[in-house]
């Protein structure tokens, strides 16, 4: 069987875990999966991760030890842990095939990983689920930084209450309330936010802060970590 890693797709993933593939082919593809830089996890029916590839513990930052037998969710962070938990319980149930949803995953160190995560069921052709498969494939600034905090003083404190606020899902109209600005002036301090932080858009704004460790991990609302403030 010859794969060339660069085409590699979720579909074949599925091959990987496929009971009706012989136990050699299913050989075949894990082994490319471990040399293809996704990062891939397999969960029980209770969503307890029981393996994960060499990928996914270094950039999640964690030994097998911190990781089998723990409950997926728990590695990622407060904000996106219900969607995901209420995918993956659809996806035990065999009431869907796949998902994809972007994904902030917790690091030792408050530091976090950005990405997009599919999962998908492990079932024979007819029968109930067996197990479920989560693949993420990292940011660019997580794949290649590892995420290492840069606390570097950048944010003003008004940069920083913005920049919550986005995080945090609050509106224009009612950021503008809570800071006593116009929203011009809002929009005006969400600008320079992209230009600083040098992204397009107001989700790969909030991804950056995270993947650069500008918020404290494990809390909800957001934060800005006082190193960032000047």
């Amino acid at each position: 069987m010859s794969i060339d890693m660069a085409d590699l797709t979720i579909d074949d993933l599925e091959e990987t875990f496929d009971p009706a593939r012989s136990a050699s082919d299913r050989d075949v593809f894990r082994s490319f999966f471990e040399r293809s830089g996704m990062c891939v996890a397999h969960l029980d029916r209770t969503l307890r991760v029981v393996a994960a590839n060499a990928d996914f513990l270094r950039q999640f930052g964690r030994s097998p030890a911190e990781v089998y037998g723990r409950d997926f969710c728990g590695l990622l962070h407060p904000s996106v842990r219900e969607k995901v938990d209420q995918q993956l319980v659809r996806l035990a149930d065999n009431q869907r095939r796949r998902f994809a949803e972007q994904v902030v995953a917790l690091r030792p160190g408050d530091t976090a990983m950005t990405g997009e995560l599919t999962g998908f069921a492990v079932h024979p052709e007819s029968g109930p689920v067996e197990s479920l498969v989560v693949l993420v494939r990292p940011d660019a600034a997580s794949r290649d930084s590892c995420l290492a905090a840069r606390h570097t003083k950048l944010l003003t404190d008004m940069d920083a209450r913005i920049l919550e606020g986005v995080a945090a899902g609050v509106s224009t109209v009612q950021l503008a309330s809570m800071l006593y600005l116009s929203r011009g002036g809002v929009e005006y301090h969400v600008s320079a936010l992209l230009r600083k932080l040098k992204v397009k858009n107001r989700p790969a704004l909030v991804s950056k802060a995270y993947s650069m460790g500008i918020f404290g991990v494990g809390s909800w609302p957001p934060r800005v970590l006082p190193e960032f403030l000047k």
